[in-house]
């Protein structure tokens, strides 16, 4: 009988370790990528932008305020919103529009909202809108635990040079409680670069994006190199654009440019001090 009870006591023993494993790998992050929400097309581009490594780097967790900056057609919105949507909140920083704006930016909010608005995987999403030149609140100031932004600096600076820049990254600031995290993912331009290449090849230095965000007040704690892309030497004829996935010389060198991939990018974590 005791042979026979302690069979019994270290099998259920060996089922109970058996379940251990199994609840301790639950994973926010793992199963917002997987998610049923985002197309095979935007599956296909993990293998570029890493949204796994590149949301735990930031540190990101479904109970926390998050805010995207622009998410054009939802990318990382598919996967940040279903992840955020029980325990935490997901604000899409979007275009802002006037009545000066292109019908490209017009377009992409309206087709954003839509999406939003459906409710289900987007349930309690917050659309607000952002122009790093105008000081306009992309949250409650002080609430967010996250502000992430995905290659969008070259689009600020192109815009309105480092002044730009330091502005939007200032309201981000502004935005984020104090030890809050500032995520930027950004196209990498080589440090011996001139910097003129900044004003139109897309790609920016790294040197800059630090410059710019410590002059906002932020602290950089972090840097990875998960985004990063060796075979990119941020040297093309049309900029960060002749490379996938907009290949902008269409047909012309494909094969060579595919097998170069999306760009080399930095990717950095900066926090608003205490």
């Amino acid at each position: 009988m005791k042979t026979t009870m302690r069979v019994i006591a270290a099998s259920l023993f060996a089922a109970s370790t058996a379940i251990i494993p199994a609840v301790a790998s639950a994973d926010a992050i793992q199963d917002a990528v997987k998610n049923d929400l985002r197309s095979a097309d935007a599956k296909a581009r993990d293998e570029y932008r890493h949204p796994q490594q590149t949301l735990r780097f930031f540190g990101v967790k479904p109970e926390m305020t998050v805010v995207e900056i622009w998410p054009g057609g939802g990318w990382y919105a598919d996967i940040l919103a279903p992840m955020l949507k029980d325990r935490g909140h997901y604000i899409a920083a979007h275009f802002y529009i006037d009545e000066s704006s292109r019908d490209y930016y017009k377009n992409a909010l309206a087709r954003f909202k839509e999406k939003a608005m459906d409710g289900g995987p987007y349930a309690g999403t917050q659309v607000t809108a952002f122009h790093p030149q105008k000081d306009i609140a992309i949250a409650e100031a002080g609430s967010a635990d996250v502000v992430l932004t995905f290659r969008n600096v070259h689009n600020w600076y192109m815009g309105g040079e480092k002044a730009a820049v330091v502005s939007a990254f200032s309201n981000f600031y502004k935005t984020l409680k104090p030890g809050g995290v500032l995520g930027v993912v950004e196209h990498e331009l080589p440090e011996s670069a001139a910097d003129d290449k900044m004003k139109s090849s897309g790609y920016m230095k790294k040197s800059f994006v630090i410059d710019a965000a410590e002059a906002a007040g932020f602290k950089l704690v972090a840097q990875s190199s998960v985004n990063a892309n060796p075979m990119d030497t941020a040297d093309h004829p049309r900029g960060v654009w002749t490379l996938p996935p907009s290949l902008r010389l269409g047909e012309e060198d494909r094969e060579k440019y595919m097998a170069i991939g999306e760009s080399n990018r930095m990717t950095l974590k900066f926090i608003k001090p205490e």
